[in-house]
């Protein structure tokens, strides 16, 4: 008796079909993300975080500028806004001690809230490469979601550190997947004035709010929001 060799047509068809099936799989999988992220942002736009009690946020902070002006935002918000957990690059050596003075310096009131400073990894040095910026973008991320899934904070604020892009993926992830809805706050620098900076550009369609300081990206922008010079 001979053994059954199956025809190429054979093997064609169950070779297009296979592939049909996985193509089709990938659609769907596709679509069910594209209509769950658009579920999460649009909720996070509605949703309110401390309506009972205090607001826990991720605060990230970066070298040069932009920790100075997160820490003079911050310095408008009330105790309420309680624990603040602050993300500094690993290499930033200057950002802690900027961050210790300033919660040193806050009001008597605020003596009892508390707040902790974590390290990751910084997603992109400056002057590197782009193709080893994704390999070290990824490296922070898989830093940032234990980090962040762990912490689980209200409200994600930050102003343009690339270190800011791994943690907003991973609050956007704790929503994608159910487990909290974390709004993600954006705030772009005072020293962009006609373009955004690569972060701001990468979080633009995922951030519930995003703040601009000059006329001109409000134009340019029809999701930013303009209330002038905030910080």
């Amino acid at each position: 008796m001979h053994a059954y060799c199956p025809s190429a047509l054979s093997v064609a068809v169950v070779t297009m079909l296979a592939t049909e099936t996985l193509v089709l799989a990938l659609v769907v999988i596709c679509v069910v993300f594209c209509v769950r992220l658009f579920a999460v942002l649009r909720s996070g736009r509605s949703y309110r975080p401390g309506a009972e009690g205090s607001v826990s946020v991720l605060v990230v902070a970066g070298s040069g500028g932009h920790t100075t002006e997160i820490l003079r935002l911050l310095g408008s918000l009330s105790s309420a806004y309680s624990p603040r957990y602050y993300v500094v690059a690993q290499s930033d050596s200057m950002s802690e001690d900027k961050i210790q003075a300033f919660e040193k310096s806050r009001p008597q009131e605020d003596s009892q809230a508390q707040f902790g400073v974590f390290r990751i990894p910084r997603s992109r040095e400056v002057h590197q490469s782009w193709s080893s910026s994704l390999l070290s973008t990824i490296n922070a991320l898989c830093y940032s979601i234990p980090l962040v899934f762990r912490l689980r904070p209200d409200v994600i604020l930050c102003n343009g550190p690339g270190t800011c892009v791994p943690l907003c993926l991973a609050g956007l992830g704790l929503g994608m997947l159910g487990l909290k809805q974390v709004v993600l706050v954006y705030v772009e620098s005072l020293c962009r004035v006609e373009s955004l900076s690569l972060s701001g550009r990468l979080l633009y369609p995922f951030t519930h709010y995003f703040f601009v300081q000059w006329a001109a990206l409000r134009d340019k922008y029809p999701k930013a929001i303009f209330l002038g010079r905030i910080v």
